[in-house]
């Protein structure tokens, strides 16, 4: 009869200490929570080609991630966070030895093109992800995420969530300025 309140204590006590284990190793820096393993990264991007957006230039394909050093960013006018990384996607706009592309997901064109008219378009090139497909082909979790590929078009870095100055100071820009040479 006390044999079947011992197994559930057990169990209690074991998952009990799992999560105490995991909460110590996330505060002694042994793992990050909000680093997403990539299967893509040392890979080429996935194929595909999308239209730019309505009232916009340029759309984005794979062939366009070859030459230069590039950050595609996936963002949409509706995600609170995407407009809270948008002052820092401005400032790398500046660079002109990387190329900033974005890939806009799920977004309605006039919601994109007001954003834009207010904030300001650090994109070079925009490709309307309008069903989310080419998104899943990135492996892409929710937006804000950010991208690096070398000159080859090889993924080298994946970011969930939107970028910070320490993110870019710490890890983009030593990063990027590896791949440059």
């Amino acid at each position: 009869m006390r044999f079947r309140f011992v197994i559930p204590a057990f169990l209690f006590l074991l998952l009990g200490g799992g999560f105490v284990y995991a909460l110590m190793a996330i505060q002694s820096g042994k793992t990050n929570p909000s680093v997403v393993p990539s299967v893509l990264i040392g890979k080429p991007a996935p194929e595909f080609s999308l239209p730019a957006p309505a009232g916009f230039e340029n759309g984005l394909a794979t062939a366009d991630l070859k030459g230069k050093v590039t950050i595609v960013n996936v963002f949409a006018s509706w995600c609170p966070p995407c407009h809270v990384e948008h002052p820092l996607l401005i400032e790398l706009a500046k660079e002109t030895d990387i190329q900033l592309f974005g890939l806009n997901y799920k977004d309605k064109d006039e919601k994109l093109a007001a954003w834009f008219k207010e904030a300001g378009n650090p994109f070079a090139r925009i490709g309307a992800d309008r069903d989310g497909r080419v998104a899943i082909e990135w492996g892409v979790y929710g937006v804000p995420e950010t991208y690096i590929l070398d000159r080859d078009g090889r993924i080298v870095y994946r970011h969930v969530g939107p970028l910070t100055q320490a993110l870019l100071r710490d890890d983009i820009r030593p990063l990027l300025a590896r791949l440059k040479k």
